[in-house]
């Protein structure tokens, strides 16, 4: 059964951290692969400041050309909006019945997942990998001690897609902070800029 990693993300742009956590997930745990899983709008998110969904899954796969343990993931795109975490699961359990996913997240998106829709139902059939983030948010108890969620010691990055984009509609070079490809095509279609 493959081991595969679920990344979501509106990836808004996809940027270099999200390489590195994704990277270090992929060779330094016992995940076959990572999924990137563009969320077409997620329902705690203003949609007003997405890039167009399959501008961004373009982006994602650009990204991920040289990375053979990682791919994009578009599944969500045809389900109802706005979709739920739980939902795209149980899709993706019933497509590839051979895979055993896992989550990926962050330490700040933990402390949220209490609002989750249906996360007790999450917790019971899947597994969370959790990723070191600077959060002054609050982990409740029961999470940290959960059986089916792991810390993993990696790189803590904080760069934001949200700062990469006000970077560069204030004409900022923000080169070094997106896979040259991705910089390239952002450049190429204006995208970000007004």
């Amino acid at each position: 059964m493959k081991k595969t990693g679920l990344f979501f993300g509106s990836f808004n742009p996809i940027h270099i951290g999200h390489l590195i956590i994704a990277n270090h997930l992929a060779e330094h745990t016992d995940l076959d692969e990572v999924w990137f899983v563009i969320t077409p709008h997620n329902p705690h998110k203003k949609k007003e400041s997405l890039l167009d969904d399959f501008q961004r899954l373009s982006m994602v796969r650009l990204a991920l050309e040289n990375y053979p343990k990682m791919k994009a993931c578009n599944v969500e795109f045809g389900l109802p909006q706005p979709n739920y975490t739980i939902h795209t699961l149980t899709v993706l359990q019933e497509k590839y019945p051979n895979r055993k996913f896992y989550l990926i997240m962050g330490q700040d998106n933990l402390a949220s997942l209490p609002k989750w829709k249906n996360y007790e139902a999450i917790l019971e059939y899947y597994h969370i990998m959790v990723y070191p983030r600077i959060t002054k948010k609050i982990i409740p108890e029961d999470l940290t001690h959960h059986p089916k969620i792991s810390f993993i010691k990696a790189p803590i990055i904080e760069i934001s897609a949200t700062q990469i984009r006000k970077n560069i509609q204030e004409n900022k070079n923000v080169r070094p902070l997106l896979p040259p490809e991705v910089y390239q095509y952002i450049d190429e279609m204006n995208f970000y800029k007004n």
